[in-house]
C-alpha cells in the first residue's frame, strides 16, 4: 500500500504531462492485446508452414491441400483458395493471391504505426515535462536562506516526467518490435507457400 501511495505521490509531482503519458501507456496496452488476440486468430503461424513446405517438396499434394483446409488463419485460408481454383482456367491464382495476401498483410501492420509514434513521442513528452518543471524550480528568485534545496528538489521532482516517458517509449519499442518481427515471418511463409504454388501451376498439377 505504502510502494501504491508512493507512486501515486510522484505521479502528480511528474506534472500535468504525466496524464498524457498514462493515456498513452493505456492505449499501449489496448493496441498490444488487440494485436495479440488477432495475430492468434489469423497467422496461421511457422508450424503450418514449414509442415505445408516439406509437404510440397515431397510431392505429397493432397496432404498440403487437406492441411490448408484444415488449418485456421490467412495463409492456409489463401493456399486454400489457390488449391481450389487451380482447374479454372479464368482465375489469375498467381495475381488473386498477391492482391490478397497484401490486404492480409495491411491488416497485421494495423495500428502498429501508433506505436511508433509512441516511440518517438513519449520521450519528448516527458523532456517537455521535464522543462516544465525545471523552469518552474529556477523561477525562484528569493535568496533565502533554503532556496537551493528548494531548487534542486524542484529538478529531481522535474526529471520524473522524462523518466516515465523513457518507460513508455520501451514499453511501445518492444511491443512494436514484437509484431513487427512476427509479420516479417508471415511475409517470409507467404512468399515461400506462393512460390511453391506457381511452381505446382507452371507444371499443371491440380
Amino acid at each position: 500500500m505504502d510502494l501504491l501511495m508512493q507512486g501515486v505521490e510522484y505521479f502528480h509531482k511528474g506534472g500535468f504531462v504525466m496524464y498524457i503519458l498514462l493515456l498513452c501507456s493505456i492505449f499501449i496496452i489496448t493496441v498490444g492485446v488487440e494485436r495479440l488476440f488477432y495475430f492468434s486468430k489469423a497467422d496461421s503461424g511457422r508450424k503450418f508452414a514449414d509442415k505445408f513446405y516439406r509437404l510440397m517438396v515431397n510431392d505429397k499434394i493432397d496432404e498440403a491441400k487437406n492441411l490448408a483446409n484444415n488449418t485456421k488463419g490467412d495463409l492456409a485460408a489463401l493456399l486454400s483458395f489457390a488449391f481450389n481454383k487451380m482447374h479454372n482456367k479464368n482465375i489469375n491464382i498467381m495475381l488473386m493471391l498477391e492482391v490478397q495476401s497484401g490486404i492480409s498483410l495491411s491488416k497485421f501492420r494495423a495500428r502498429l504505426y501508433y506505436l511508433n509514434v509512441i516511440v518517438t513521442m513519449a520521450p519528448l513528452l516527458g523532456l517537455l515535462g521535464t522543462i516544465v518543471g525545471m523552469i518552474s524550480a529556477f523561477s525562484i528568485f528569493n535568496l533565502q536562506e533554503g532556496q537551493a534545496i528548494a531548487i534542486t528538489g524542484g529538478v529531481g521532482e522535474a526529471l520524473i516526467a522524462t523518466a516515465t516517458g523513457l518507460c513508455v517509449a520501451i514499453i511501445s519499442l518492444a511491443i512494436h518490435s514484437y509484431f513487427v518481427q512476427r509479420i516479417d515471418h508471415i511475409v517470409t511463409d507467404m512468399e515461400q507457400a506462393f512460390s511453391l504454388i506457381e511452381g505446382l501451376i507452371n507444371r499443371g498439377d491440380k
